[in-house]
């Protein structure tokens, strides 16, 4: 499973105690998760009405990056035609692989100085990503311009003689060229008809006309189009992996600032929280959130009522908004439409 449970809760008498006891309740007897702490540095906290405020544009800007890492991860994968093994060896995140680079989170202070506001660190990330996403369009434009050509050439000269290009398979002897009264017409005949049966009305005429110089203009602009390709190709996929690597990043810490923003709302000041992150199994997803809500419960009681009274009913999923007695976010890592 490529999913993470990004979460956290108030600091007891220590954070160090919150974690132990989050431990016990999800590993000790049932292994219901594989847990990380995750480290978030000692952020700007600004005025309530800020940090209200910037909940909500958190919220956007969440939504926003993670479209324009999956646009990336996709379209690595479009130009290397659904080659599995070679995208993933690409979807990188600071040259480690993206469970590794989530499960050791270090916020990246050169990036993303902590001296910043909240508000500005998050203007940092959403100039950087848009960027990413503008010239993603441009590249991606010019690169599939120039592969739709080369695959019309390509698909004149492939295919069934009823529709392929045949400057490669007749020859100037097979035309009388510069008649006043005669035309050569090429005719395709089905193997399985005889030629006797083909007068008989099966038989397809082909328009075309033997021109040296169109047809070695089109070998030239197959060539040319089928290098350019090839130039482009090495440095697309160098950008590629870049800014995936870029924006993934840019992801990690808008969930960064997400969880320190809605711990400071929801459990107050001083700063005091504990933020986790839990990888559970499919077939461990539904214990666990019944666990937390019994550890967390305590935290929200109108929220727990409502978890309890949607777990009574099968079916019956919350819906997109999720909200919980503790602070979580999902993390998803399967950024690719197509499957193995």
């Amino acid at each position: 499973m490529t999913e993470f449970w990004l979460i956290s809760a108030p600091g007891e008498k220590t954070c160090q105690q919150t974690w132990d006891k989050m431990m016990a309740a999800t590993t000790r007897s049932n292994n219901l998760s594989a847990n990380h702490k995750f480290n978030i540095p000692d952020l700007k906290v600004g005025t309530l009405d800020v940090l209200v405020g910037l909940s909500d544009e958190l919220a956007k800007l969440d939504s926003f990056v993670e479209s324009v890492v999956k646009k990336v991860a996709q379209y690595m994968a479009d130009v290397l035609e659904d080659s599995r093994d070679k995208v993933q060896e690409n979807l990188l995140a600071n040259g480690v692989d993206l469970v590794t680079y989530i499960t050791r989170f270090q916020w990246d202070m050169a990036k993303y100085p902590i001296k910043q506001s909240l508000k500005n660190i998050s203007e940092i990330i959403s100039k950087q990503v848009t960027q990413i996403d503008n010239d993603l369009k441009a590249r991606a434009s010019a690169y599939n311009n120039l592969k739709g050509n080369l695959q019309n050439l390509e698909r004149k000269n492939a295919g069934s003689l009823l529709t392929r290009s045949l400057a490669d398979i007749v020859k100037k002897d097979d035309f009388v060229l510069d008649s006043e009264y005669l035309i050569t017409l090429l005719v395709v005949v089905p193997n399985i008809i005889t030629v006797h049966k083909a007068r008989e009305n099966k038989f397809t005429v082909r328009d075309f006309q033997y021109n040296e110089e169109e047809m070695k203009a089109d070998k030239e602009e197959m060539t040319r189009l089928s290098t350019d390709k090839k130039k482009q190709f090495g440095p697309l996929v160098r950008w590629l992996k870049v800014n995936f690597s870029e924006a993934f990043i840019a992801w990690i810490h808008i969930k960064a600032l997400r969880v320190f923003v809605e711990s400071v709302l929801r459990y107050g000041l001083p700063v005091n929280f504990q933020a986790m992150l839990l990888q559970p199994s499919k077939k461990t997803m539904k214990k666990l959130r019944e666990v937390l809500n019994d550890l967390y419960k305590h935290l929200d009681s109108s929220a727990a009522a409502i978890i309890d009274s949607a777990m009574d009913i099968p079916g019956l999923n919350l819906s997109q908004q999720e909200y919980y007695p503790y602070v979580y976010y999902k993390i998803d890592c399967n950024l690719l439409d197509f499957k193995v």
